[in-house]
């Protein structure tokens, strides 16, 4: 009997896809590199987004079955064909120190790109104080436009003396002078955000699009608010989606996004211009038992990278 090793989703070690492990990022040679930001530090009411790259990693398997991705008949393909991807494991986490736990992220993705100029990054988070580092890592890629799927809009400038946790992601990347303009799609959640914020994001030029204006106008029509042609950075939080979609995390939020709209936008953003990166974060295992989060995460995420590779090719 040939003793030919199976690679099967719940055997072998559950990188993301069961793509190869590289911990050395000095020449990774591929399409794409996912990075695990196991943090939750910032959070203080209900943390466990830590434990989101893990479980994420764990339900993408699945999808090394075909090699390639699912087959999708909509489109006759497999949505990752062609697409070599690379697990690159996690940033060094030192839980006793936040701060730390961000200049190791922003240290660590500026590795991956400054030395992998044409590879795409994605990230696991970790609770959504992660996006902050990424995108002052991510300058050497700027200009570009900040896409971000959220219940909760991020906007607090400053909280008990702290200004760098999941509420003042948005806000701190409104401050980079290479991001052009952020366009938020899904807000509608209890929030630490207020109306002064709401505002001064407004004046700064912040699009801000809730479930029942998405639903109003359409996926269409909210893609054509966005820059053609342009460049875009997207940051996913799992609370964009409906409490029925992503039980597991640390702010559920009824009313929210289904799987097709965040799905499809998401197509549309990457044949609309160039997606230069994209992390997906607050996937908080602890709270879902039956790992449905985890699963839809995976299943966005990889749709995500087949519809920026597919815009890819449709481009060239």
């Amino acid at each position: 009997m040939e003793n030919k090793k199976l690679n099967l989703p719940l055997t072998g070690i559950p990188t993301f896809c069961k793509a190869p492990l590289r911990e050395d990022w000095s020449n990774l040679q591929a399409d794409v590199a996912v990075l695990g930001v196991p943090f939750d530090i910032s959070v203080g009411e209900r943390p466990g987004a830590r434990f989101g790259p893990k479980a994420i990693r764990d339900a993408s398997c699945v999808y090394a079955l075909a090699g390639s991705g699912f087959y999708d008949h909509e489109i006759d393909e497999y949505c990752m064909e062609g697409v070599s991807i690379v697990d690159c494991g996690d940033v060094n986490m030192s839980h006793m120190d936040g701060q730390r736990c961000l200049q190791n992220t922003y240290e660590a993705a500026l590795e991956i790109i400054s030395k992998n100029k044409d590879v795409l990054l994605v990230s696991l988070g970790g609770d959504h104080a992660v996006p902050i580092p990424l995108l002052r890592a991510f300058k050497s890629k700027g200009p570009f436009h900040v896409v971000q799927f959220d219940s909760h809009l991020d906007y607090v400038d400053e909280r008990y003396g702290i200004r760098e946790a999941h509420n003042n992601t948005m806000r701190r990347i409104s401050e980079l002078d290479y991001v052009t303009g952020m366009t938020a799609i899904g807000i509608h959640g209890i929030s630490s955000t207020g109306r002064d914020d709401f505002a001064q994001a407004r004046s700064r030029g912040f699009t801000i699009i809730g479930p029942r204006e998405f639903r109003r106008l359409g996926v269409e029509n909210v893609l054509d608010r966005l820059p053609k042609g342009g460049r875009f950075y997207v940051t996913i939080d799992v609370d964009a989606l409906d409490i029925s979609l992503a039980p597991g995390t640390g702010l559920p939020c009824p009313g929210g996004l289904d799987f097709y709209e965040l799905v499809d936008t998401l197509r549309g953003i990457a044949a609309r211009g160039e997606v230069v990166g994209f992390d997906f974060c607050e996937v908080a295992p602890i709270y879902d038992p039956a790992g449905i989060t985890a699963q839809v995460a995976a299943a966005v995420i990889v749709d995500f990278i087949g519809a920026i590779f597919r815009g890819r090719r449709k481009k060239t």
